[in-house]
């Protein structure tokens, strides 16, 4: 009995914590090294590239100086450059007019503030390159898979159904824009709870203009209008694309990735929306372990959501981000000079405040989510009960 509980709680611990450490290792690697290759690019020394937070497990110093480690946290990672006090990259206290020329050689603080903007966004920048690349290599190898956009279930009494869709209708656009595949259509459902919108249909050789209001499902809270599309490999048709198609293919499904958290917030500050949807570090290690249970191939594309989420995300105006140093950076430019170390301090501490909110908030619905046993889909669609 004990080894089975045993051999049960190791296989636990590893479903929950190396998927997850794959997918986030990757896209932390990901956008240090577009820090550190810009950098390196531009003349500005690397002091040290850090996976994880925390004491070293291991590393090594290359031939250029740079301490290349392994830290005990592997949630994140930063890249030190020479001048830096912190992780926070804010500058010396010394003032930087008495630097000596060695101190400003290869100094992060005394390069041009262009520089010093195409380093910052190197990182961000390089995790939506890696979801292209990623994206782009998927539709190399497989083709274009369009699962059509048929209908073949409606429910009674649910949107679609007081909308007038009806089974066999064939969805040609919603809310303006084509429809290839049922995911487009329910990508926009989903996305759009209690708000109008437009379909278009095709129904026995005519085109049929409808609306409907998604309604906000209750446990899964996402927009749902009560329809279940063709699953049939029979209805699925594959295009074979070049490399110009499927790039474009990949820039589509990044730009979709992208615009997904702007179309969320507009929604929830309309209420059409739930903050329990936002997912943190446990909600990535359960999606790693579903997907990775069926395949560690399958975290592929999962790299590449994540990857161009943390991007995002990085990109954001609070200081200790990426987002917050171009928010300083751009402050320097108007002003003609960077801000004083203590507005930086304080930028810092506000920004460090607001990202432990958050993590806590996240964290503690996730937990909740998972303690309470409630199923939260990694990919959520409209189904007809029966």
């Amino acid at each position: 009995m004990m080894p089975q509980l045993l051999s049960s709680a190791i296989g636990q611990v590893f479903w929950w914590t190396v998927p997850a450490l794959v997918v986030l290792g990757v896209v932390v690697i990901v956008h240090e090294l577009g820090h550190f290759l810009a950098a390196r690019a531009l003349g500005i020394t690397v002091e040290t590239f850090s996976v994880g937070f925390g004491p070293e497990i291991a590393g090594f110093l290359d031939k250029s100086g740079t301490r290349w480690r392994l830290a005990w946290i592997p949630l994140g990672g930063y890249v030190k450059f020479k001048g830096d006090e912190s992780i926070a990259s804010l500058p010396s206290a010394e003032d930087i007019d008495k630097l000596s020329p060695a101190e400003r050689q290869g100094n992060f603080h005394t390069a041009p503030l262009w520089r010093r903007t195409i380093v910052v966004l190197a990182g961000p920048l390089a995790n939506f390159l890696l979801s292209l690349v990623i994206f782009t290599g998927m539709v190399l190898w497989t083709g274009i898979v369009y699962q059509q956009a048929e209908i073949v279930c409606v429910e009674p009494g649910t949107p679609a159904a007081q909308a007038g869709l009806k089974a066999g209708d064939k969805v040609l656009s919603v809310g303006g824009q084509a429809v290839r595949s049922f995911e487009d259509f329910s990508s926009y459902v989903v996305l759009n709870a209690r708000s109008p919108i437009d379909i278009t249909v095709e129904r026995d050789g005519k085109s049929v203009a409808l609306r409907a209001v998604p309604e906000l499902s209750e446990g899964e809270c996402v927009g749902r209008i009560g329809v279940m599309g063709t699953t049939s490999a029979a209805n699925a048709r594959v295009e074979s694309a070049g490399l110009f198609t499927a790039t474009a293919d990949g820039l589509r499904r990044t730009w979709r990735i992208v615009e997904g958290p702007f179309m969320f917030l507009a929604q929830l500050s309309r209420g059409n929306a739930c903050a329990s949807s936002l997912g943190g570090p446990v909600k990535i290690a359960e999606v790693s372990k579903t997907f990775a249970t069926q395949g560690f191939i399958n975290l592929i594309p999962l790299i590449a959501f994540i990857s161009v989420s943390v991007g995002l995300f990085n990109l954001f105006p609070i200081p200790v981000l990426d987002g917050g140093h171009l928010l300083f950076y751009g402050a320097e430019a108007i002003l003609g000079r960077p801000l004083s170390q203590r507005a930086q301090e304080t930028g810092f501490q506000f920004g460090f405040a607001l990202l432990l909110m958050l993590m806590v908030f996240v964290t503690w619905n996730n937990v909740a989510e998972l303690w309470s046993g409630k199923p939260q889909p990694a990919k959520v669609t409209s189904v007809c009960r029966k």
